[in-house]
């Protein structure tokens, strides 16, 4: 069985994405990675090149900003497309495998490559927001997703990269593989947290705001909780560096209609297990 993967960034010294720990959380698993460099002056190109491992084969796309969002899952799908093997691991700049994940995910690929009907593997997800001392655990924060996807089943990376869909749109038939992704999307540096929403503003909104600008902290969430597991070793290093920059607090949100209801889905969630209205690209086999 072959196994690929592949991600994609640019300007990740600007952005401070942990690119190089995200590659190395899921190269063990890897017989090449593939890694899609958008258009960068920051050296990222450069940072990349240090890793100096014969897997890691670096691609160029065109990442035309004119399709919004939907630019993140072309660039993806570029990079799945020159994929040879059996399957694709797929990972963001701004998230890791946890190393207690590297044998389940692997033990789980080799259980579904038997198996047609599962074209798909689950992985759990932490979020971490502001510092990484806090996890998001609203709906408002994805549980899972699909990050592992046989190879030949027809299946392409839709909306802004977060997920995958089969032909039609149908969703993936995936089963959990027991491995977690760390996200550290919002738990970086200030001053990469206010470029990220200028970036988010052009590929979502136009260019125009749609988030009050993002001063010495980030408004509060709802069901913010502390975390109380372990990082990937692997970005020990990285935390240590990057904390001191990271915000120090949550500012007031204003209640509105979507708090509420997010507070409401919360508390069904901790009564029940339900999560209502959860958004999925996959149905669970």
């Amino acid at each position: 069985m072959r196994i690929v993967g592949c991600t994609l960034v640019a300007d990740a010294i600007a952005l401070e994405f942990p690119i190089l720990e995200a590659i190395g959380s899921v190269l063990p698993l890897c017989d090449e990675l593939l890694v899609n460099v958008g258009p960068s002056k920051d050296g990222t190109l450069d940072l990349l090149r240090t890793l100096g491992d014969p897997r890691i084969r670096i691609i160029h796309g065109e990442w035309n900003r004119q399709l919004g969002s939907a630019m993140l899952a072309a660039e993806t799908q570029r990079a799945l497309d020159q994929a040879r093997g059996d399957w694709a691991i797929y990972i963001q700049a701004d998230e890791i495998l946890h190393e207690d994940g590297v044998g389940p995910l692997r033990d789980a690929l080799h259980r579904a490559e038997g198996d047609p009907a599962i074209e798909g593997l689950l992985v759990e997800f932490r979020h971490f927001y502001g510092t990484t001392d806090w996890v998001g655990a609203s709906r408002r924060w994805y549980r899972r997703e699909v990050r592992a996807v046989r190879l030949g089943a027809g299946l392409t990376s839709r909306g802004d990269a977060q997920g995958f869909r089969a032909a039609g749109g149908r969703r993936v038939r995936a089963r959990r593989s027991g491995a977690t992704y760390f996200h550290y999307g919002w738990a970086r540096p200030l001053e990469a947290l206010r470029e990220k929403q200028r970036i988010d503003d052009q590929l979502y909104h136009g260019g125009a705001g749609r988030r009050a600008a993002i001063g010495r902290d980030l408004p509060a969430d709802v069901g913010l909780r502390r975390f109380t597991g372990t990082h990937p070793a692997i970005m020990r290093r990285w935390i240590e560096e990057h904390r001191p920059r990271m915000t120090p607090g949550f500012s007031p949100r204003p209640w509105d209609r979507r708090r509420l209801s997010l507070l409401a889905t919360l508390a069904i969630e901790r009564l029940t297990g339900w999560r209502p209205f959860e958004y999925r690209n996959y149905v669970e086999v």
